[in-house]
């Protein structure tokens, strides 16, 4: 009842308090641990450890895409994305490699390798934009 009297917004950060702490070293952490699993995949036969990589791969594709949408919702502002007009779609390319048609979907390794040069292409920006 008192919630209806009273309106407490919500809000939502990819911590519990927007502490200003970003890096897309985050996401390629996790897309490095993707293409690890790939690898093993590709030489283990045993259908419980293929189904383990495989719960742990989707998991390990939703962190990547959660830690790019962080940097390109919260981070990136506007002048960066007028310096770098390719950002959004970099940023777009490299979730969807992250998604179902990407890692999450797949053991392809070259898929893996793909997303991880995305990833090195927003760290590039990344840092040009912390010098400024």
């Amino acid at each position: 009842m008192f919630r209806r009297l009273i309106r407490i917004p919500t809000v939502s950060a990819h911590c519990d308090l927007p502490c200003g702490v970003y890096d897309p070293a985050q996401a390629r952490i996790e897309a490095e641990s993707l293409k690890a699993i790939c690898t093993k995949v590709a030489d283990n036969d045993d259908p419980d450890f293929r189904v383990r990589a495989a719960i742990i791969k989707e998991q390990r594709s939703e962190l990547v895409k959660h830690h790019l949408w962080v940097l390109w919702t919260d981070y990136f502002k506007a002048p960066h994305f007028e310096k770098y007009p390719n950002l959004h779609t970099l940023v777009n390319e490299a979730t969807k490699l992250a998604g179902a048609s990407g890692t999450k979907g797949s053991f392809d390794v070259d898929v893996a390798d793909q997303l991880l040069a995305k990833i090195d292409e927003i760290a590039t920006i990344f840092a040009d934009t912390k010098k400024a």
